[in-house]
């Protein structure tokens, strides 16, 4: 029998992939949350190239989890389709996932958007806070992530002081407790004790501070991170959240990098819990060296304070020594030592609408507490950039050309690549309004890149509410103005 060329294509388009990512409309999202007790919800739109990154990691996430933890789902629902449940749901941006336990349980996902950080996350979340564990589990519990944390009690009150740790930090670690004796005795601690265990480093690490919770959940975080690790995609997220100064050693080969972590090991001791020191792989992520203001020449060093996001580089027409490294770590911890700052030239004149702001502006212009500011932050090679450009221009327009308008609201944008600003970006473009009388808090934008909703977000949440999108319908007298449609992608870092 002779099968076609047309028939076989036919018959492969007819063929779909089986996925073990359930699609939900508002039919059915109610009772699959409901039926379900734990429920990873991606809410998504077909055109988000971020969404589309996603979706092979989320795949394959699901399936590993349906194999080895079937009580825990994942789901998906397209909000292009589904207009009314993603309202309902407070959706802004894309992709958003949320955890659900039931209807009235739910919380954003804050892991990462990796299929193996997916499944650790969401089996954290189907534990409860702290396991009991025994004899038979204790084990297999050790090893059952990175970093555990396991407590060896006696009384109640160190162990509600545990648990409020676990509750703490249950999305970062996996918590456990026994009050068997013997167990604690062949670990070689008494209780009240807390034990971490981790794949690399000190396998087996005592807690020794004081049995409260702020020394834990310090211990967690300061411990959980490797003494002399390695930035990349997988970690940067990890060090960042850590809160701690970040010393970068950049190198582009194995000889390099042997004789660095002999020198840079003792360091990384001493400062432990003060600097997290790292390697870099220069030949894969070199271009991040210019974001804290090195040359792409290597091996090259600097330290980022995460806190304020100043930059402390390494003179790079020096070598790298072990004296000069010990040196340098050691004015930064004394506060001696001076941050190198990146910032474009002022504009002579803000010719408008938009204010071009640069790091040595930053706080004249944005900081004015007399001016609702809402700053752009962007990269010249930032393709979503360049297509909200001409809508901000738009957008700032409505203001400058209104005196009384533009004595209240500055639209801006800063260039963040190429100027230091104490603002942690992670993907462009990131829009911001710092309230006038309230710049200590910042409110970052999430919606669709409207004309109409960044104006609605001004006026929703600046001190002044001024409706501009209402003045820009006035000013065009009969003409109507249709509010255009926006998206929310970025390019991340």
């Amino acid at each position: 029998m002779k099968v076609s060329l047309v028939s076989i294509v036919l018959a492969a388009a007819s063929m779909t992939v089986a996925s073990d990512v359930v699609s939900l409309t508002k039919d059915d999202f109610a009772s699959f949350v409901a039926e379900h007790p734990l429920t990873l919800a991606e809410f998504f739109a077909p055109w988000c190239g971020h969404c589309k990154a996603l979706a092979p990691e989320y795949e394959e996430a699901a399936t590993t989890l349906k194999e080895k933890h079937k009580d825990i789902a994942l789901a998906k629902i397209d909000c292009t389709a589904e207009n009314e449940l993603c309202n309902e749901q407070g959706i802004e941006g894309f992709p958003t996932l949320k955890v659900f336990r039931g209807l009235d349980l739910v919380s954003p996902y804050t892991g990462q958007r990796k299929a193996d950080a997916i499944v650790s996350y969401m089996i954290k979340q189907s534990l409860p806070a702290v396991s009991s564990l025994d004899k038979d589990t204790l084990e297999n519990f050790k090893t059952a992530d990175d970093v555990v944390l396991v407590g060896y009690f006696s009384d109640n009150a160190s162990n509600q002081t545990f648990t409020k740790v676990a509750d703490t930090l249950r999305d970062s670690f996996l918590f456990g407790a026994t009050s068997d004796e013997k167990l604690a005795a062949a670990e070689g601690v008494t209780a009240p004790s807390v034990v971490m265990y981790k794949s690399f480093d000190d396998n087996k690490l005592p807690f020794s501070g004081e049995f409260t919770v702020e020394d834990l959940v310090n211990f967690a975080k300061v411990e959980a991170m490797p003494l002399l690790g390695e930035v990349g995609p997988s970690t940067y997220t990890s060090y960042i959240e850590s809160g701690i100064p970040l010393a970068y050693l950049f190198i582009d080969n194995t000889e390099d990098k042997e004789k660095f972590t002999e020198i840079l090991l003792p360091l990384a001791r001493k400062y432990r819990g003060v600097i997290n020191i790292a390697t870099i792989d220069a030949k894969m992520y070199g271009q991040h060296a210019e974001n804290i203001n090195l040359k792409q020449e290597w091996p090259a060093f600097a330290i980022q304070e995460i806190s304020t996001n100043y930059k402390y580089a390494y003179d790079q027409t020096k070598d790298i020594t072990k004296d000069g490294l010990t040196e340098f770590l050691g004015l930064f911890e004394s506060g001696d030592l001076s941050p190198t700052i990146k910032s474009q030239p002022a504009p002579e004149t803000q010719d408008g609408p938009v204010w071009i702001v640069t790091a040595n502006t930053y706080n004249q212009i944005v900081l004015d507490e007399d001016k609702d500011v809402l700053i752009e932050f962007y990269a010249t090679w930032c393709g979503h950039c360049k297509n909200l450009a001409p809508k901000y221009d738009e957008l700032a327009r409505i203001f400058w050309d209104d005196e009384e308008l533009k004595n209240k609201v500055v639209i801006a944008k800063v260039d963040t690549p190429n100027n230091d600003i104490p603002d942690d970006i992670r993907g462009f473009p990131t829009i911001k309004l710092y309230p006038a009388g309230d710049k200590s808090n910042p409110i970052e934008y999430e919606g669709d890149r409207s004309v109409k909703s960044l104006a609605d977000f001004v006026r929703d949440h600046g001190k002044y509410g001024i409706d501009g999108w209402a003045v820009a319908v006035k000013n065009a007298g009969e003409t109507t103005l249709e509010p255009e449609e926006g998206t929310a992608d970025h390019d991340e870092l």
